[in-house]
């Protein structure tokens, strides 16, 4: 979800901008970090930012000063990480804001924090949990992804409250939630679906390439379990 320009008064702007701008400089010392140690990842970085950008670029209208779409940072979040999927989603951020006038420049500082730190850092904790609770590979990326995505819907909700919050800064929180649910949560679904899909294909066409995702459980590992089981 996108907030769109001079929507947000200047002072959440520039709170945004510094929660932000750490979490950028971390992003590209990773990125950095990653390329030096591993140069054959620029080819995956460049398909998790590609995801981003398509996925995110289908804009949906939502309520005034807002829009609803899926993110795509799931893959990159799966793949890399926070800081690395923080840079991805600020490029692509800056690019919409300029080419597509979706966003904006004035509150790219909270559209970074919501799609490319916040929903992120909650997608990935939920799937480090789950992939050490062992769970089928299938289960842990469609999470992640669809978490991914709600997670940024709740995050903005939460800026558009804090920047507009009425006489009541809950019950503004909680209206912007119940507004944006209606587009937001079938999109993460969709997204967390996607995902599963292209991680399938992955592991059929070319596994060398699950990278992280090659340790969890796939769905043929999950059917010799319970064979074993039932033997």
């Amino acid at each position: 979800m996108h907030i769109m320009e001079g929507f947000l008064p200047w002072y959440w702007c520039a709170f945004w901008f510094l929660c932000a701008t750490p979490f950028v400089i971390w992003g590209i010392v990773s990125v950095r970090k990653t390329f030096r140690e591993h140069p054959e990842q620029k080819i995956m970085v460049a398909v998790a930012g590609a995801f981003i950008f398509l996925l995110s670029s289908l804009k949906l209208p939502s309520v005034t000063g807002s829009s609803s779409h899926p993110t795509g940072t799931g893959f990159s979040t799966i793949y890399y990480g926070v800081g690395i999927t923080t840079v991805l989603s600020s490029i692509v951020l800056v690019f919409q804001a300029i080419l597509l006038a979706h966003g904006g420049l004035t509150t790219l500082g909270a559209n970074i924090f919501s799609m490319g730190v916040a929903g992120p850092a909650m997608a990935f904790g939920v799937f480090v949990l789950m992939a050490r609770l062992d769970l089928p590979r299938w289960a842990c990326v469609f999470v992640a992804a669809a978490l991914a995505n709600l997670g940024t819907y709740v995050v903005t909700s939460f800026q558009l409250a804090l920047a507009y919050p009425g006489e009541n800064f809950i019950s503004s929180f909680e209206t912007f939630l119940g507004v944006f649910a209606v587009t937001q949560i079938p999109l993460a679904i969709v997204e967390g679906v996607l995902f599963v899909m292209f991680v399938d294909y992955l592991s059929q066409s070319r596994p060398d390439l699950l990278g992280p995702l090659a340790k969890l459980r796939s769905k043929k590992g999950a059917a010799r379990e319970k064979e074993a089981e039932s033997a």
